[in-house]
C-alpha cells in the first residue's frame, strides 16, 4: 500500500471536515507531518472537538492525532456546573446501557468528572458517550473503573475468540498478553479501521480493565 503524502492526507482531512456535519471545517486548523495529524482551533462544545478527532480518524493514511482544539463557551448559552450535573444524571439514567446507580459525577467549571465501578470497559464507554455532548461541557475525565473478577487465561480465550468473530484477518498479525485484566496488544494494520476492530474486539472482551495499545498502522 503507497502512503499519501501529508499534502494529500491533509486535503482528505479538510474534505472529511467539510462534509462532516456535526463541525465547522472554518473552526479547525489541520496540520499533518510524517503522516500524524495536529488540530487546532477554538469550538464552543465538547463535542465537537471529539468530532474533529474522529473525523482526522476517519481518513485513510492517517496515524496519529494530536488534538489541541481549545472548547470554549459564552456566558449565554451556558450552563452552569448544577445545570450541568442535573442534564448529566438524566442522560445516564435514560441511557439503558449505562448502570447509572454505580456512577457519580462531579461538575466543576465546565469539566465533568465520571467515577463509580462498572464490570466491562464497555460500560465505561457508555457511561462517557452519554454525557459528552451535554451543553455547557468543557472536558469529560472518566475516572470509572472495571471490576474484574475474571482469570487472565479466561480473558484471553475470550479475546482470541472476539478477534477471530470481529476481525479475522487482523486477528493472525496480533499478538495478545493479559496481566490482571490489562490487556497489550501488539501487531500491524493497514489502517485505523482494522486497528479500531482489534480494539473493539479487545474492549468489548468481559475481565478487560485497561488496554496497552502496541498497533501501528502500515
Amino acid at each position: 500500500m503507497n502512503r499519501k503524502s501529508d499534502v494529500q492526507l491533509r486535503d482528505d482531512l479538510l474534505a472529511e471536515l467539510k462534509w462532516d456535519t456535526h463541525v465547522q471545517p472554518t473552526e479547525i486548523g489541520v496540520e499533518v507531518k510524517d503522516g500524524v495529524v495536529t488540530l487546532s482551533g477554538t469550538v464552543d462544545s465538547w463535542a465537537k472537538r471529539m468530532a474533529a478527532k474522529d473525523a482526522a480518524h476517519r481518513v485513510a493514511g492517517v496515524l496519529d492525532v494530536a488534538n489541541d482544539v481549545i472548547v470554549h463557551t459564552q456566558a449565554s448559552p451556558g450552563r452552569t456546573d448544577a445545570q450541568i450535573a442535573e442534564q448529566a444524571r438524566c442522560a445516564l439514567e435514560w441511557d439503558v446501557f449505562v448502570p447509572h446507580e454505580k456512577i457519580h459525577t462531579t461538575v466543576s467549571g465546565g469539566v465533568l468528572t465520571l467515577e463509580g465501578e462498572v464490570v466491562t470497559a464497555t460500560q465505561r464507554a457508555d457511561c462517557e458517550r452519554a454525557v459528552r455532548n451535554l451543553l455547557g461541557v468543557l472536558a469529560v475525565v472518566n475516572q470509572i473503573k472495571v471490576r474484574s473478577s475474571i482469570r487472565s487465561d479466561e480473558v484471553q480465550r475470550a479475546i482470541s475468540s472476539a478477534l477471530m468473530r470481529h476481525a479475522t484477518r487482523e486477528a493472525e498479525r496480533m499478538h495478545v498478553d493479559v496481566t490482571d485484566g490489562t490487556v497489550k496488544v501488539v501487531g500491524k494494520v493497514d489502517s485505523w479501521a482494522e486497528r479500531e476492530a482489534v480494539l473493539g474486539a479487545v474492549w468489548g472482551t468481559r475481565g478487560v480493565r485497561a488496554v496497552d495499545d502496541r498497533i501501528s498502522v502500515l
